[in-house]
């Protein structure tokens, strides 16, 4: 079993009139070419520990995601493509839905939980498969130390030098991962993380406990539109907006919410004359399937 997959993400500039008269140069990293499903930072935090759990001899991958996940779907993805058997633990009520029947497609076993029993996932991957030798244990998201490893490798694609960095917050791990990679290249790019959660906050915790030294960076905590997976007529007329103007498909649940953001600033002056920013695409667009009726 090779695990190896290369990338392929290009650099896109983004051409608007509010960056022309705020003199901006926009960028879009679009990690969302990486795969057709194992896209963004899905395949750059599953990366290692896929390669974690080959080294211990392992082919079970034992995840957990709500009902819309972007990353039950990648991990089953990428357990038929690397030969791994998936089984993914399903937050909520049973349910049928277009990302669980593409979770199905490609072999994953899905084992429906009560959200009550949800919050200890350990307990739950212990008390299915601690007589399973073969399974391996992936926190939900894939939020790991080997998660943020694999994230930091973005930096290192980049060829140009960009004043600010900006990435959706959803686990930290992302985040965590392009401040590592910013730090170890001695980079000046201001990074800021925009988190989709209600309250965010609390995820500069989050980013911290998985940086190996402290940094600084910035964090808005004010694109979450309600919290995480919701969304309002104003950010799906933005989303709608953005695909049609740029031809790049994105989703209001991660990207969409940042892209907001940075225009959202724009706006409001925030940015110096000349500036040049990078957004990260960080792929999820399989996240529009359980938004439909929103658009």
């Amino acid at each position: 079993m090779n695990i190896d997959l290369e990338i392929f993400s290009p650099v896109h500039q983004i051409n608007d009139q509010l960056f022309d008269e705020q003199d901006l140069k926009v960028f879009i990293k679009r990690d969302d070419l990486i795969h057709p499903i194992i896209s963004g930072n899905k395949w750059r935090k599953l990366k290692y520990l896929l390669l974690k759990a080959q080294s211990l001899n392992k082919d079970h991958l034992v995840t957990f995601g709500g009902a819309y996940s972007n990353h039950l779907l990648a991990t089953a993805a990428a357990g038929a493509k690397f030969g791994f058997k998936t089984t993914g633990f399903v937050r909520g009520e049973v349910v049928e839905n277009d990302t669980l029947f593409l979770c199905s497609l490609h072999g994953m076993n899905l084992i429906f939980t009560d959200r009550e029993s949800y919050r200890d996932k350990q307990l739950l991957f212990n008390q299915y498969f601690s007589n399973d030798n073969d399974a391996f244990f992936i926190d939900e998201g894939g939020a790991s130390i080997e998660g943020a490893k694999g994230c930091s490798e973005l930096v290192n694609e980049l060829t140009e030098t960009y004043d600010h960095l900006f990435c959706a917050c959803g686990t930290g791990t992302t985040a965590a991962g392009i401040i590592m990679g910013l730090t170890q290249k001695q980079s000046s790019t201001r990074f800021h993380a925009v988190p989709v959660f209600k309250n965010g906050g609390f995820m500069v915790d989050e980013i911290n406990k998985l940086l190996p030294t402290p940094a600084i960076y910035d964090i808005h905590t004010d694109y979450h539109f309600g919290g995480y997976g919701k969304v309002n007529d104003e950010l799906i007329t933005f989303v709608k907006d953005f695909i049609a103007k740029t031809g790049i498909l994105i989703e209001p649940v991660y990207t969409g919410k940042m892209l907001y953001a940075i225009y959202d600033l724009a706006s409001k002056n925030y940015f110096k004359p000349g500036s040049k920013i990078l957004a990260i695409h960080s792929g999820g667009i399989w996240g529009l399937l359980g938004l439909k009726e929103k658009f």
